[in-house]
């Protein structure tokens, strides 16, 4: 598809923008130093992060994500919807400031930027690595992420995953959750120094959920780019 020069420019933009959310599913969030908590609180922690990967079998949520820039000084927004099946398929619509869907149909993770009307897919394995979609709707966080425990902050209970791959792009991944266990949020440091932080609001637990929203078929006329 032919483009003008200013178009391909926002092309090129964008590209650049999923090449890094494919590795961190969103560019990058605070990290939090590991402070002193009681054995107690350790193994709640633990104990709700293993709990929810492994009854949580499907899930969907809505999310605000807010990006801080490493400096502090800037940051993006963005809403959405988040609905996961395990093993490996994902689905996240978002809706503002602008449409973009990203799907992972277990095989391959397809973005497409509605405004575009641009397609870029890449192997499942290769788009998501150690990154917040693959320890959601992954099986084996233990394989991929060394887990321990945080302290309760803000009346969240926090675990804290970090890569066993040193090139995944994040440095370090917090997941917070209320209290009965419930997904809260998600807090991510990648390897640019970007913070974000993803919040959950509605979630449901075991839903049905058709297979069909994890299946992704390019609109018709769509550029789609294989990387």
């Amino acid at each position: 598809m032919k483009l003008s020069g200013g178009a391909l420019v926002v092309r090129v933009t964008r590209n650049h923008l999923w090449s890094r959310m494919s590795r961190s599913l969103v560019a990058a969030v605070v990290a939090v130093v590991l402070g002193t908590a009681h054995a107690h609180a350790h193994a709640d922690a633990l104990d709700t992060l293993k709990s929810f990967t492994a009854d949580a079998k499907t899930g969907r949520a809505a999310f605000t994500q807010t990006v801080t820039s490493p400096d502090g000084k800037k940051q993006r927004k963005s809403s959405g919807s988040f609905e996961f099946s395990r093993p490996n398929r994902f689905r996240f619509a978002y809706a503002k400031p602008y449409e973009q869907l990203i799907v992972g149909d277990g095989e391959k993770v397809w973005l497409f930027d509605t405004e575009l009307n641009q397609v870029t897919v890449r192997p499942f394995s290769q788009a998501l690595g150690a990154t917040p979609a693959a320890l959601l709707a992954g099986s084996a966080i233990e394989r991929d992420f060394t887990l321990r425990a945080l302290p309760d902050e803000g009346g969240l209970q926090w675990a804290e995953a970090s890569p066993k791959l040193k090139d995944s792009g994040i440095q370090t991944l917090k997941i917070g959750f209320r209290a009965g266990g419930a997904l809260a949020a998600i807090e991510i440091l990648d390897g640019f120094g970007q913070r974000s932080r993803i919040d959950f609001s509605a979630v449901e637990n075991n839903p049905a959920l058709a297979a069909d929203r994890f299946q992704f078929k390019p609109p018709a006329g769509a550029d789609v780019l294989s990387q």
